[in-house]
């Protein structure tokens, strides 16, 4: 409940950021609202600024997917322009907060699965939608055992409603599928 509160309050103070002359970002990768490495080539995080993309950028991350949907209050107002202009590759895949859908999941399976080694900063507006995808993810796909998972999962939040139903969908069964 404390990660919870504690993103809830962080995404407070990116509105803040957005629409005040306040600007309480740092222009880092560590700055970057409630980010949370994954592995050597995949970073998670909440809306990055513009500035932020930049480090994204000399960090050496050549693509972005963004789960949160258009018109989002803390949202840039043309990320894919910004990050084209970076040399950066955007692949946006909205997802309402309030209905995440196995084929938002599958979308984002796939894309993440083309990239590669390609080095990729996935984010939505406070890393909710985000930690819970990667939680599924790494666990049906990369199958890594659930209770690992579970501590990057709730350093970000606690799912809960529809949330804690989608992270509890079992993955496919491999025999079903044959």
């Amino acid at each position: 409940m404390r990660a919870t509160l504690k993103t809830a309050a962080g995404y407070l103070s990116t509105l803040v950021t957005r629409y005040t002359p306040l600007d309480l970002s740092r222009p880092s990768l560590e700055g970057i609202f409630n980010v949370l490495p994954i592995t050597n080539s995949i970073l998670t995080s909440g809306q990055p600024t513009e500035a932020q993309l930049q480090c994204v950028r000399d960090a050496g991350y050549r693509h972005v997917i963004n789960l949160a949907p258009h018109g989002i209050e803390n949202a840039l107002p043309d990320e894919r322009a910004s990050l084209e202009a970076l040399g950066i590759q955007y692949t946006h895949i909205p997802v309402d907060f309030k209905n995440p859908t196995e084929a938002h999941f599958a979308q984002f399976c796939e894309t993440l699965q083309g990239l590669g080694d390609t080095k990729v900063l996935v984010h939505c507006a406070a890393n909710m939608r985000v930690s819970a995808f990667m939680f599924r993810y790494r666990r049906d796909v990369l199958d890594e055992p659930a209770e690992r998972l579970l501590d990057d999962l709730h350093s970000i939040w606690e799912p809960f409603g529809v949330w804690k139903k989608f992270i509890a969908t079992p993955p496919p069964d491999p025999e079903a599928q044959a």
